[in-house]
């Protein structure tokens, strides 16, 4: 289960390279493949990276904090703005983000986008990133801020070490300001019931088809085939079945 679109590509890559190993040669142990594609549009989803902000903020900042000095940073997964061929995931990504931003304007006033990027030379990556947001942010009067992940569902570097570095690098400059790392949805139960729900229809799909074995060693002299007759027959078929 991936919830960056660009990683779901990524991924996706993955997943077949191994796939490409383990083959026996006649026919695929994978008889069948369902795929839980990107959850950035699932309404649950949505309304609980709003609550678990809401409920962070009543419970540890709201005593010493005025909702307009709380500031709020939603983090994505970086994008590269030209990923080869392949969607970037940014659409989606800010869709997501303007989706959860909706459920906390109206309280909130201060919410900013921040994007968890790999700082990799020469490639033009979403922005604002994390830091340059929460910098945006204090600037505007945040006394407090809340660090999100939206475009993550599990921990990874990401998350957990970059956000830890950049906040150390804030409070030094900062150190007036409250800092909030909230944790990825990945522990709370109703995602995983959530999940859960998103991956049942696919799993009945799977077990319903009658998962058709594939020949591996076909794919190749199909392509071969293809390739000496410059271009595939296959549609050419349908003619010659219209006897009445």
């Amino acid at each position: 289960m991936v919830d960056s679109i660009f990683t779901s590509g990524i991924a996706v890559e993955q997943v077949n390279k191994a796939l490409a190993q383990m083959v026996d040669g006649t026919e695929h142990w994978v008889k069948g493949q369902r795929y839980i594609p990107s959850f950035y549009n699932e309404p649950a989803y949505i309304d609980l990276m709003a609550q678990m902000v809401e409920e962070k903020i009543a419970k540890d900042l709201a005593v010493a904090h005025l909702p307009s000095q709380t500031g709020i940073i939603l983090m994505n997964h970086g994008c590269p703005h030209k990923a080869k061929g392949f969607t970037s995931g940014i659409e989606e990504s800010q869709a997501l983000y303007d989706r959860v931003r909706e459920k906390l304007i109206y309280r909130f006033p201060l919410i900013s986008v921040g994007w968890l990027n790999h700082q990799t030379p020469l490639i033009e990556w979403t922005q604002p990133n994390a830091d340059l947001a929460a910098r945006n942010l204090i600037d505007l009067g945040a006394t407090a801020l809340v660090f999100m992940p939206i475009g993550f569902a599990t921990e990874n570097h990401e998350t957990l070490l970059d956000v830890d570095h950049i906040i150390h690098g804030l409070r030094r400059k900062h150190p007036h300001v409250t800092y909030v790392q909230m944790p990825c949805v990945n522990d709370r139960p109703e995602f995983l019931k959530m999940a859960a729900d998103w991956a049942n229809p696919q799993i009945a799909a799977l077990l319903s088809e009658q998962a058709s074995a594939v020949n591996p060693t076909l794919a190749v002299a199909q392509a071969q085939h293809s390739h000496d007759h410059g271009h595939s027959h296959s549609h050419d078929h349908g003619h010659h079945h219209h006897h009445h």
